[in-house]
């Protein structure tokens, strides 16, 4: 019996031991559970008190957006107001200096025009078109003028003698008498024979003479697109007969 006591002795230990440990355990959990909670309110409260500071942040953030926007939107605005004054300074020069500024002003008036025009809900916009097309009006009365002066300045009269210079050699008047070719009797030998190539229809060739200068032909073509463009079709008809 004695020997029985001491065994269980050392279990008996052991078992409180473990007890002790389970319940020491227990409290930590409690308490730990007990803290978890105390955060969960505490960060509850912090959201709520918060909200307000995100509610304001998220208001910051559209308002600056939509200033963003809004200076974006007058960027454009005003990057045509200065293309207008641009165009409306060429125009008010004329197309005497530089001709081929002038349509490009031109150009970008009609641009302007039709961006102000589209802008519906901007006031400024009907008085911006309003003057734009008097001011496009008055840009193509002078476009007439110019259309006129320089078909004038190269439509003069051309002389018989460089109308026979256009001829192949074949086919121009000898120096000697007029209306006599090759001999004095009035006969060309080389215009006589089939197998000459110059008798060849195929091989004459015509050299008109240049009336208008290269590099007047597209300025005339750009010029007439603009009056064109602005129904001015009977006047650009009429200048040209």
């Amino acid at each position: 019996m004695g020997m029985a006591a001491v065994g269980v002795d050392p279990l008996s230990e052991k078992a409180a031991l473990m007890r002790e440990s389970l319940h020491k355990s227990q409290t930590i959990t409690d308490q730990v559970v007990t803290i978890l909670g105390s955060f969960d309110h505490r960060l509850s409260a912090l959201e709520t008190a918060m909200r307000p500071t995100q509610i304001r942040t998220h208001s910051i953030r559209k308002a600056h957006e939509n200033i963003d926007r809004t200076l974006k939107a007058a960027e454009v605005v005003l990057a045509h107001f200065d293309q207008y004054h641009q165009a409306e300074a060429k125009i008010l020069k004329g197309p005497h200096e530089d001709l081929e500024s002038y349509l490009e002003a031109i150009d970008k008036l009609r641009s302007n025009i039709q961006f102000f025009g589209s802008k519906k809900g901007f006031k400024s916009g009907d008085g911006v078109v309003s003057h734009a097309n008097n001011l496009l009006a008055k840009a193509i009365l002078k476009l007439e003028d110019e259309f006129k002066q320089l078909l004038s300045s190269y439509s003069k009269p051309v002389e018989p003698e460089r109308l026979f210079d256009c001829l192949p050699n074949s086919m121009r008047p000898s120096s000697g008498s007029p209306g006599h070719e090759g001999d004095s009797s009035g006969k060309n030998h080389s215009s006589n024979n089939p197998s000459d190539p110059q008798n060849n229809s195929d091989a004459v060739v015509y050299t008109p003479p240049a009336l208008i200068p290269p590099r007047i032909l597209p300025l005339l073509h750009d010029l007439t697109l603009q009056m064109v463009q602005a129904g001015h079709q009977q006047q650009l008809l009429k200048i040209y007969r």
